[in-house]
C-alpha cells in the first residue's frame, strides 16, 4: 500500500519503521520541522514535506500520528482536496473518529496499544492494534494494512476506545512515573536506579499468570500503618510525593479490603 505519514513522532517513527520493513511505499513523510520530517524519511524512504499543501492526492492511506491536540487544526488541511482520496486515519486512543466527519470519504482509527519511543524498536507483530472505519471500505483497507503489522488487530468502537485508553494510562503512564519517582529517591541517596530492575521485572511478569489484585503486595496491602507513617515521613521535603504515597497506600487498603 501507498502510505503517507503526518508526524516524526514517537509513534510516527516506529510505525514508519515497521509499515516500511513490511513491505509498504511510505510516499511521504510531513512535519512541522523538515529536520524531524527528512529524518524519518531517510529511515523509511520517500520524500519529507512540512507543508500540507504539498501532500499528494494518491495515497492509500494517510496515517496522523500526531499530538491530539493537533488533530483539529490538521485534519482540514491535509483533507481539503482529497475528499475521494484514500483513507484517513488517525492514532490516537482518546480521540473519536468523527473527528473526520465531514471533512474525508473514508476515514478511521487505528490504535497500537504500546508505549512507543524513537529510540527503541518494538516487534509490531505483538501489539495489539484496534481499528475503527466509518464504511466497509475504509474498514477492509485498515484490516489489509494493520494485519500486515500484528498478529492482534481487532475492531474497536471509539466509546470504548477511550476506555482502553485510561486502562493504558494507569498501566503504563502512571507506572512509569512511579518510575521516575522511586529513581529520584534513589538518587537523592546515591542509590542506583537498576537495583530495582529485577523488582520491576518479576511485578511485571507476575500479572501474566495472576490477577493484579492477587498479585498485590507491601505494606499499604496490609495497611502496615507503622511502617507507612515511617515512609511518609521520609517523604516530608516532597510534599506532593508524600500526598500520593498516602493516597495509593489508602487506595490499594480498601481495594484489599473489598477483596
Amino acid at each position: 500500500m501507498r502510505i503517507v505519514l503526518i508526524g516524526a513522532g514517537n509513534l510516527a517513527t516506529q510505525l514508519g519503521l515497521s509499515l516500511a520493513e513490511a513491505g509498504h511505499e511510505m510516499a511521504q513523510v510531513w512535519s512541522r520541522s523538515m529536520e524531524s520530517a527528512a529524518a524519518l524519511a531517510d529511515l523509511v524512504g520517500g520524500a519529507a514535506v512540512t507543508d500540507l499543501g504539498q501532500i499528494e492526492t494518491g495515497a492509500d492511506v494517510y496515517i496522523l500520528a500526531v499530538r491530539d491536540a493537533a488533530l483539529p487544526e490538521i485534519i482540514p488541511l491535509l483533507c481539503q482536496g482529497r475528499e475521494k482520496g484514500g483513507v484517513v486515519v488517525h492514532t490516537a486512543g482518546s480521540v473519536p473518529m468523527e473527528i473526520f466527519e465531514g471533512l474525508a470519504r473514508h476515514y478511521g482509527v487505528c490504535y497500537p496499544l504500546q508505549t512507543f519511543s524513537k529510540s527503541r524498536r518494538v516487534n509490531f507483530k505483538e501489539i495489539p492494534c484496534f481499528i475503527e472505519g466509518n464504511d466497509d471500505y475504509a474498514i477492509s483497507e485498515l484490516k489489509r494494512l494493520c494485519a500486515s503489522l500484528s498478529d492482534h488487530v481487532s475492531y474497536l468502537a471509539s466509546a470504548d476506545r477511550r476506555y482502553l485508553h485510561l486502562s493504558a494510562v494507569f498501566a503504563c503512564n502512571f507506572v512509569n512515573h512511579c518510575y521516575d519517582i522511586a529513581s529520584d529517591i534513589l538518587s537523592a541517596h546515591q542509590l542506583p536506579f537498576d537495583v530495582l530492575l529485577p523488582l520491576i521485572d518479576e511485578t511485571a511478569r507476575k500479572v501474566h499468570t495472576l490477577t493484579p489484585q492477587a498479585a498485590q503486595t507491601g505494606p499499604a496491602m496490609r495497611y502496615d500503618k507503622q511502617v507507612i507513617q515511617a515512609q511518609a515521613a521520609l517523604l516530608a521535603d516532597m510534599p506532593q510525593v508524600r500526598d500520593l504515597y498516602e493516597r495509593l497506600s489508602r487506595n490499594i487498603h480498601r481495594n484489599a479490603i473489598r477483596g
